[in-house]
Parts: C-alpha cells; structure tokens; sequence
C-alpha cells in the first residue's frame, strides 16, 4: 500500500484523498503554439466555453498556460504569458470554485495568477527556472507541482542522457522537495511530476512511466502527463497530436496501474470514462 506523508489535500471546497481515486486536471491552453491546440482558446470566450467543457466532464483541476512548454518552443515575454492567462483566471473565479493551477514557470506569473484567484502552481521546471518561485511558494503556502525537466523547452530534448532515468529522475524530484521545503513550501501540499516528454527520448519516457511505482517511495502524490505526447504518436503512426485519443486512454490506464493520482489531460469525459473504469480495477476500496 502506498503511504503519502499526508493523505490529503483541500483546495477550496474540493477534497482530494489521494489513493480513493484518480483525479483529472483538464488542459486549457490559451497559447497560438501549443504542441496540438495551439490558438483554439486564445479569446476569452473560447478559453472560458473550454474551461466549462472540461469541468461538466468531469476536471477536477482547470490547468491553465500561458507559454507554450512543447519541444523547441520559444519563450515569449512575462508581460506577454500575464496577459494571456490573468483574464481567463479573473473571468473563470467569478463563475467557478473549480480549483485553478497555472503552468508557468516564473514567479511574476505566478504571482499575477494567484492574485487573480488561481490556486496551484505547475512549474515544469521543479522551482529552478526562476529563483523567486520557491520563495514565493513558500510566503503564499499553495499547492505546487514540481516536475522533473533539464534545460528549457527550447534545448530539452538535447538533453537526454541518464545513467539510469529512473533513479535519476527520482533523485533530482528529491532535491526539488528539499529546495522546495527549505523555502517555506509546505511539504502537504507538494505534488510531483515525473515530466514525460520533457529531456527524454521514446524509451526513457516508457520505461518512466512502466516504473512509476518507484516514485510514490517519495510518499508525495504523482501527476502523469502523457495525453497525445509524441511517444503515443510514435508507437502508433499518428503524426497529428489530435489521432492520438485511443493511444492517450492506453497510456492513461496504464499509468493508474503504475500509481498515477492525477492525469493531466486534454480530452475530457472520454479520459474521465477511462479513469472511473481503471480505479474500478485497480483501486480495491472502489466498487461499480
């Protein structure tokens, strides 16, 4: 059985009891280069008719972005990522307590975020691409999810050697929390993210995601992002990030058997369908 330092976590109304259940954090992307859906959400009215898709079927997180983490991806101005997602977090917290977490690495967005009423940080980088984010984790005491990465969008996927990606993935998510919690940041409200696709190549990204279990040794809950990455694409044939929901529901199920307590995911309720009926034959305490 798995033991998490702490079982549990509220973020606003909603509790999330991690091992009960897999949870789901819906993807809106309010970018024009995201990997596969770049400039659908860029308006607010489209960002915010997403926002109320994803939540009826079933988010029980709204992760928002505001610059693009895809490979090769160029950064844009933090002026630039504060104007994207600043309106949709104001717009979206007027209608909905659904919990809101902001994928961005710098603290000047995070800040601006939670001062418009998000409520989770998502930092690609694990708190290292900015060192304002950690301080700034730890004065605000919110939820982050610290992800493994090397390098930058840009330069990642250069970076691809490991001894053992495994152990060596898990050792640097380590000294993240140990940055983290030395900064303040509570270590009940840490999430960790192994960080499938970003400096990993086909194999490393399957075998992290075979030997996820190794990674609740850390006793923090895990999130997976594996919905239409590249390496479902691969192994399918299916250039078009948008062919990939079949492939993406495998990989998500597989990554409930591994251990996974959050999927970040873009095609909601069909992934939603594909957790409910995974926990029911993973999780022992759930029944149909």
């Amino acid at each position: 059985m798995v033991r998490y330092l702490n079982p549990t976590l509220t973020i606003r109304d909603r509790h999330f009891t991690w091992g009960d259940r897999t949870y789901m954090m819906g993807i809106l992307n309010v970018t024009p280069d995201s990997f596969s859906d770049g400039g659908e959400f860029v308006s607010l009215d489209n960002a915010l008719h997403q926002a109320q898709q994803l939540e009826t079927s079933g988010a029980d997180i709204l992760d928002i972005g505001g610059q693009s983490t895809r490979p090769g991806a160029e950064e844009v101005s933090l002026d630039t990522e504060i104007q994207r997602v600043v309106p949709v977090i104001e717009a979206l917290r007027s209608r909905s307590n659904c919990p809101i977490s902001v994928d961005t690495y710098r603290a000047g967005v995070a800040a601006a975020a939670l001062d418009a009423g998000a409520d989770i940080i998502n930092d690609v980088s694990g708190g290292t691409a900015d060192p304002e984010m950690l301080p700034l984790l730890g004065e605000r005491q919110v939820p982050a999810i610290l992800m493994h990465m090397r390098g930058t969008p840009k330069t990642m996927q250069s970076l691809t050697q490991y001894e053992d990606v495994v152990a060596d993935v898990a050792k640097k998510l380590q000294q993240h929390i140990h940055a983290a919690i030395a900064c303040g940041v509570s270590p009940n409200q840490l999430i960790l993210d192994p960080g499938i696709g970003f400096a990993k190549t086909q194999g490393q990204n399957l075998n992290l995601l075979r030997e996820l279990r190794q990674f609740q040794a850390l006793g923090y809950p895990l999130l997976l992002g594996v919905s239409r990455k590249s390496f479902i694409g691969r192994i399918l044939d299916r250039p078009d990030a948008k062919d990939r929901l079949w492939g993406t529901a495998a990989a998500c199920t597989a990554a409930i058997a591994y251990g996974a307590d959050i999927l970040r995911v873009h095609d909601l309720p069909a992934m939603s369908d594909v957790a409910r009926v995974a926990d029911v034959l993973v999780r022992p305490n759930l029944h149909p």
